[in-house]
């Protein structure tokens, strides 16, 4: 505890101080969260404000507490300068893949959007609400719209919940420190591969290089097979780690011309 380095001292302090902000309501999720490119929410310094900011108290634990065990040791192997742009350039690259991917699945939903516009039924309407509102729209109502296909009231009600579903999807932000994190998990599994870790979950030792294949295989497939309610940003964790990769990468080649 009490060797933890300066960077990642002030990245904890700035990251629980936002948070606490957020709860006061001065930060607000509408304008400093990260919203898709094509909303009118959208802003472009959000690419960066989005890292600092968290949606609950076991999320921001989450992350604050994968920086305190890995971060140090990166800091006085890199230092507190090239830790921080590593922080802030592998968020901004888990930001942009995932801006990516979420482009690719919201022009896939406008599309089934308009599909139920023009085509409402009750079968059509079930799924596109399981898919994308699992658990959180009324039932019963989806049971009587079965019952009674044809009511062109329940048909105009139906076409509103699936604008309504639609605007929520499409305005939905993204926040939390998780890709520059993974960035960070990523890098410590490739400068200290042979690190033996004890794990809470794990009680027995793992080097680091196969808890992170481990953990990025795992995101890998929960970001492929999405279950509905699911509303973790995996493919932003997988670009903290492919970004961190690169940067890695590109390090070790420069800092080898140099000597």
């Amino acid at each position: 505890m009490f060797n933890i380095t300066p960077m990642v001292r002030n990245l904890l302090i700035i990251n629980v101080v936002v948070f606490l902000l957020q709860l006061s309501g001065v930060v607000s999720v509408e304008n400093f969260a990260l919203h898709y490119f094509g909303s009118d929410l959208f802003r472009p310094i959000q690419l960066f404000t989005h890292m600092f900011m968290h949606g609950g108290w076991s999320h921001l634990f989450s992350n604050m507490f994968s920086l305190f065990i890995f971060g140090p040791l990166l800091e006085r192997f890199w230092g507190p300068q090239r830790l921080l742009a590593f922080y802030l350039i592998t968020g901004l690259g888990a930001s942009l893949l995932y801006s990516g991917v979420r482009a690719y699945e919201l022009n896939g939903l406008q599309a089934k959007t308009e599909t139920y516009m023009l085509n409402p039924e009750p079968m059509a309407f079930y799924n596109y609400m399981e898919e994308h509102y699992s658990g959180r729209y009324n039932t019963e109502f989806a049971v009587e719209f079965r019952r009674n296909p044809d009511n062109p009231t329940y048909i105009e009600e139906s076409k509103d919940a699936v604008r309504y579903v639609f605007n929520q999807v499409y305005n939905s932000p993204m926040l939390g420190a998780s890709g520059a994190v993974f960035g960070i998990l990523m890098a410590f599994g490739m400068l200290f591969p042979n690190l033996e870790l004890f794990l809470i979950f794990l009680p027995i030792p793992i080097k680091a290089k196969y808890f992170v294949l481990l953990y990025g295989g795992y995101e890998l497939y929960a970001g492929f097979n999405r279950v509905p309610g699911d509303n973790v940003a995996h493919f932003a964790h997988l670009g903290g780690m492919l970004f961190a990769y690169i940067l890695v990468k590109m390090w070790q080649r420069n800092d080898y011309s140099n000597y």
